[in-house]
């Protein structure tokens, strides 16, 4: 086990190392407390252009996305909470991120690999970028984030320019529907169970009434 995760990470490290394009709006900036609470909270995936290849396949199924995060600044972790659907089902997903504050990267474990990204926050509030294989022409990709399902137009000029000056084409975006969303009804289960397990004597005096 021990070995496969050095090799997993040996072969992670270029991107650790590598730098981002010369794009204005995509400097990756070291993390700092206050950058990683920013991010905590509520957020929905909006659009992305990927051309590794299972990352553009993934990128492809997906109708809706939004997640969660919380930041533990001390372990440097974020701890998420995902909803994604796709094929018209909600799949639900729960996994730690991990913060390389130095790099200005998180890095997400899979079965047989760690996924690593950039992190962009851009001047532009209530958004944020994931820069995924910079330095790969092949297999560079761009994710952008939102805390709302419609993103502003002052937003997505934004996204748009990082996706020009990366070297994308605009018919390679591809983005989510908020309307085709199936996962409101199992988010509201995880709320009413999560608001039980904090006070279940509350949970117990509403079924009484």
């Amino acid at each position: 086990m021990a070995l496969v995760w050095a090799v997993v990470l040996l072969n992670s490290l270029p991107l650790l190392l590598a730098q981002p394009p010369a794009c204005e709006n995509l400097q990756v900036k070291a993390l700092s407390d206050a950058m990683m609470d920013q991010l905590e909270g509520k957020w929905f995936y909006i659009s992305g252009v990927m051309r590794l290849p299972e990352y553009k396949k993934a990128a492809g199924m997906i109708q809706s996305a939004y997640f969660y995060l919380k930041p533990n600044t001390s372990a440097n972790n974020f701890f998420l909470e995902e909803y994604s659907t796709v094929a018209g089902k909600c799949i639900f997903n729960s996994t730690y991120l991990t913060v390389c504050r130095a790099n200005g990267t998180l890095s997400r474990p899979d079965a047989a690999t760690v996924h690593v990204a950039h992190l962009v926050l851009p001047p532009t509030p209530k958004t944020f970028m994931m820069l995924f294989h910079p330095e790969e022409e092949r297999n560079k990709g761009l994710a952008f984030y939102a805390d709302r399902q419609q993103a502003t137009q002052e937003q997505l000029k934004e996204f748009l320019s990082a996706v020009k000056c990366m070297g994308f084409r605009n018919d390679e975006i591809m983005y989510t529907d908020g309307s085709k969303d199936a996962c409101q009804v199992l988010e509201k289960e995880h709320k009413k169970k999560e608001s039980e397990e904090k006070d279940p004597n509350e949970s117990e005096e509403d079924e009484e009434s």
